[in-house]
C-alpha cells in the first residue's frame, strides 16, 4: 500500500485537478457499483533462491520492445511500481463485472512467469504482502526511468528503503461515484468495512525472517512509512468526511500545508499523496480501497473483492443501517477495531455491540471470523466457481497468514511473540506459495491436504 502515484484505478482516465481545493469539474461519471478497477501486485523473486529481483524494467521491455511505465495489453495493463522489483496488474479500463477477472489475471501470471523463466538470472514472480526475509536497506532499488522524479521526492523525504515502502504488495479495489451524495454513502460504508478486511485479507505473518506474532505485518509497517507528516496517513481509516468540499478541506489541505516545506516545487501535491487506507479520487470519481493484502493466487483475491463488494452494496443500500448511523462512527472504534485485525486477523474480538448492530449482528461480541460469516450468509456473493472454493478455505481455515503461520510452525504456544523459523521450512513453504499462483490455487497446510 505504498504511494502510488502513477496507479490508475481505471475508473476515470483524466488529469489530477491542479487545483486541490476546487470542486472537481463536472463531467460524466460512473455511479455507485457501475464498474470496477482491480489492481495486484507482485513482487519478482530469483527462480533458485527467491531473493527478491529488480527486473521489472527489463520484464516490461521483454514484453513490449523497450522501457515503459506502462503497457496496455487488452482487458489488463501491467505496470511499475515505486520498488523495482514489483510489478502491477490492473484493468486497463473499468470492468462492469468481477466475474471472469480471477482467470484474466491469472493469465497475465503466466505470461509474466514465461518471460521471467527465460531472464538472466531466471525469476518468477511470488505472492503475498511481504517478502519474508527481505533486507530493504540492502536490497531496495527505486524504478529509475520515467515518473522517477516522483520517486526521488518520495526517497528524498521518507526514505523509502523501509518495509513500508520496499516491501509490501496489496491489492487495490476502486469503486466509482457520482456526485457527494454517492460519494458519502460509499465513503461510510467503506469506512465501516476497513476494519474487518485483514480478517479475510491477512498475508504477511513473516518479516525479517521471523514470524512476528501479527498476521498482517504489511499493514502495520505500512502506519509508520509516512510517519515525518502523519496527516498523510492519518489513522489509516479514513475521517468521517462526507462531501467532497469537507474532505478538500480537512484533508488535502493538511497534507498540501504540511509536506509544502519539503517539497517546494510541488512535486507531491496531489490526490495520490493521501495515504489512508481508503483515499478519494474526485479526478476519477473513485474511492481505492488499499488494506487489501495481495494473496496467493487470483481466485483468492477476487474472493475477497467480490465479498467485499456484496457487504459494501447491502451497506449502501442500508440493508442492516441508515446512512445517518453509519456516517456517525467516529474514527477511534474503527481504528480499535483495525489494530486487533491487524494482528490477529480473523480471531480478533469485536466488543462494540453498536459497531456489530451496523451490520446487522445481533451479539455483544464477535470475533471477526464470526462477523465475516455472517455477512458472507446474509449477502451471497455471487463467486466463479474457484472463488468459491477459495473463500470456503479462507472462511474454514483462516486468511493466509494464518495457514502460513500454521505450516511454519504449527505447534508454536498462542501467547509467543516472536518465533525462529529453519530456513529451509521458510524456502519451501514460500516456493509452494509460488506454485500456487502459477496454477491458481490456494494454499492450504500441507498437514491438512
Amino acid at each position: 500500500m505504498s504511494a502510488e502515484p502513477n496507479d490508475s484505478g481505471n475508473l476515470q482516465n483524466q488529469q489530477a485537478d491542479a487545483r486541490p481545493l476546487t470542486a472537481s469539474p463536472k463531467r460524466k461519471r460512473l455511479g455507485l457499483f457501475d464498474a470496477f478497477g482491480v489492481e495486484l501486485e507482485y513482487m519478482i523473486v530469483d527462480q533458485d533462491s527467491l531473493n527478491v529481483c529488480a527486473v521489472t524494467d527489463r520484464l516490461i521491455q521483454a514484453e513490449c520492445g523497450h522501457i515503459e511505465s506502462e503497457i496496455n495489453l487488452g482487458r489488463l495493463s501491467w505496470s511499475n511500481e515505486l520498488a523495482l522489483h514489483v510489478v502491477e496488474l490492473k484493468t486497463s479500463s473499468p470492468e462492469a463485472s468481477l466475474s471472469g477477472l480471477a482467470d484474466e489475471f491469472h493469465q497475465h501470471v503466466q505470461r509474466i512467469n514465461q518471460h521471467l523463466a527465460v531472464s538472466q538470472p531466471t525469476a518468477r514472480l511470488m505472492p503475498s504482502a511481504m517478502h519474508p526475509w527481505m533486507n530493504p536497506d540492502l536490497e531496495m532499488q527505486l524504478w529509475p526511468h520515467d515518473y522517477s522524479v516522483v520517486y526521488e521526492a518520495y526517497n528524498r523525504i521518507f526514505d523509502c528503503r523501509g518495509h513500508g515502502w520496499a516491501n509490501l504488495q496489496s491489492v487495490h479495489l476502486n469503486l466509482p461515484f457520482d456526485g457527494d451524495d454517492q460519494f458519502g454513502r460509499l465513503h461510510a460504508a467503506i469506512r465501516l468495512i476497513l476494519p474487518l478486511l485483514p480478517g479475510l485479507a491477512a498475508s504477511s505473518p513473516v518479516m525479517n525472517g521471523q514470524l512476528t506474532g501479527l498476521l498482517d505485518n504489511r499493514l502495520q509497517v505500512y502506519q509508520g512509512n509516512s510517519a515525518r507528516i502523519p496527516s498523510l496517513a492519518g489513522q489509516v481509516i479514513p475521517e468521517p468526511v462526507f462531501t467532497e468540499a469537507d474532505y478538500r478541506q480537512q484533508i488535502f489541505q493538511p497534507m498540501f500545508d504540511d509536506i509544502a516545506p519539503l517539497d517546494p516545487d510541488g512535486v507531491l501535491q496531489d490526490e495520490f499523496l493521501n495515504s489512508r487506507g481508503a483515499i478519494a479520487r474526485f479526478d476519477r470519481g473513485s474511492i481505492e480501497i488499499r488494506v487489501i493484502d495481495i494473496q496467493e493466487c487470483p481466485a483468492a483475491d477476487l474472493a475477497i473483492l467480490q465479498t467485499t463488494v456484496a457487504v459494501l452494496k447491502a451497506l449502501c443500500n442500508e440493508q442492516w443501517s441508515t446512512l445517518r448511523q453509519q456516517q456517525q462512527v467516529a474514527v477511534p472504534p474503527l481504528y480499535q477495531i483495525f489494530s486487533d485485525s491487524i494482528r490477529d486477523a480473523d480471531h480478533a474480538i469485536i466488543r462494540d455491540a453498536s459497531y456489530l448492530s451496523l451490520f446487522g449482528y445481533g451479539e455483544a461480541n464477535a470475533t471477526v471470523g464470526q462477523l465475516w460469516h455472517h455477512l458472507v450468509k446474509a449477502t451471497c456473493p455471487p463467486l466463479d466457481a474457484g472463488s468459491t472454493h477459495a473463500l470456503d478455505v479462507i472462511l474454514q481455515q483462516g486468511p493466509l497468514a494464518r495457514r502460513l503461520q500454521q505450516q511454519l510452525q504449527p505447534n508454536a504456544p498462542r501467547a509467543t511473540k516472536v518465533f525462529s523459523v529453519e530456513s529451509s521450512v521458510m524456502r519451501h513453504t514460500y516456493e509452494r506459495l509460488c506454485e500456487c499462483l502459477q496454477h491458481n490455487v490456494v494454499f492450504e497446510p500441507e498437514s491438512k491436504l
